[in-house]
């Protein structure tokens, strides 16, 4: 599959449920990892490589015999996000953040569990970090 397939999938498979904004927050960490030339991510250059580090996507893992992106069927929305973010597009909030999870609660923790990323913003189900001092080290 192409990236732009593959980042549409993505999207649709860890928040396909979170709204326009909610996608186009996760489509930005997906590419703000493709982008970033330091840390741990400045290894992965395209949507391929950072989709399949690993341990970063549930969706990719195949933890689950649904939800992951073989078993998505991405849609226009998907693909305009997509497109959207790979020409560029960011959330203006999320330009540099690297990390989203869905912490099972009501309540995100103010650092990412690894201590490399702090809180931007809880959106619908996932917290979002932008990296710390100590990412650049790893």
């Amino acid at each position: 599959m192409d990236e732009l397939e593959l980042l549409a999938r993505l999207i649709q498979c860890e928040a396909g449920g979170e709204g326009n904004i909610g996608m186009q927050a996760v489509a930005s960490v997906i590419m703000n990892r493709v982008r970033i030339l330091e840390g741990e991510y400045g290894r992965y250059n395209t949507v391929h490589d950072v989709a399949y580090a690993p341990r970063q996507f549930e969706c990719v893992t195949g933890n689950h015999p649904t939800q992951n992106i073989w078993s998505m069927n991405p849609q226009s929305e998907h693909y305009a996000i997509a497109t959207w973010a790979y020409n560029g597009g960011r959330l203006g909030y999320m330009s540099n953040a690297l990390w989203f999870f869905n912490p099972y609660s009501a309540e995100c923790s103010l650092y990412f569990p690894s201590g490399v990323g702090k809180l931007i913003d809880r959106l619908g189900n996932h917290c979002f970090y932008a990296p710390t001092d100590s990412y650049y080290l790893t």
